[in-house]
């Protein structure tokens, strides 16, 4: 059975948990405390020398990057399918799934993480307000893509969406309001049950 290293907070582990959920792929849940240091011990980084959330085990094949773990996931289980079956609709989920890593995960984590752990003293808000830059400049360009459409590739939900997910949870406490059709494609993905099942308590 494969094994989900896993934080109940952690965006990039909850990619992996909404896909296990729409695939209905059984699995363990092992979680890593990370306020006691257990990603720091010797046991969890031989598995994970970066010491993050999600690692996947399965026998002796070790997976620590969410979109690798995502694609492996598609792989073995292709049914449901959660991306196109045609080369060119896999490509273009693939590139999307970069996009959402490349202009969006990280400028995500430089708001919501002093917003949801630190004392507000502590908040960097400089480079908070440029995060929210490079943040509102990505949801103009995903506009164009989701003009006129329900998702980003082949009018399917796919792991573009998945990737997606997590972060667009936070635009309200990023005091981001979207355009219509990438708030119109947020509130859908985010309604999915695999995305309510997911919600982070906070």
């Amino acid at each position: 059975m494969l094994k989900l290293y896993y934080h109940p907070l952690s965006t990039f582990t909850r990619r992996v948990l909404i896909t296990l959920i729409e695939k209905a792929i059984p699995h363990e849940l092992i979680p890593v405390d990370m306020a006691a240091r257990e990603h720091n011990q010797p046991t969890y980084r031989a598995l994970n020398p970066y010491g993050r959330v999600p690692t996947l085990v399965e026998d002796d094949f070790v997976l620590y990057e969410s979109t690798a773990i995502l694609n492996y996931l598609e792989a073995i289980h292709p049914s449901p399918p959660l991306a196109p079956a045609d080369p060119r609709g896999r490509a273009l989920v693939d590139m999307h799934m970069k996009l959402c890593d490349l202009e969006l995960t990280r400028q995500t984590g430089t708001i919501i993480f002093p917003k949801r752990f630190l004392p507000e003293q502590r908040w960097n808000l400089a480079e908070m307000a440029r995060a929210k830059v490079e943040i509102e400049q990505h949801l103009e360009i995903l506009e164009s893509s989701l003009a006129g459409r329900e998702y980003l590739v082949a009018e399917m939900y796919s792991l573009a969406e998945v990737c997606y997910t997590p972060f667009v949870q936070f635009l309200p406490l990023m005091e981001i309001v979207p355009p219509p059709a990438v708030g119109a494609w947020a509130e859908r993905i985010l309604n999915r049950p695999s995305a309510v099942r997911t919600c982070p308590s906070h």
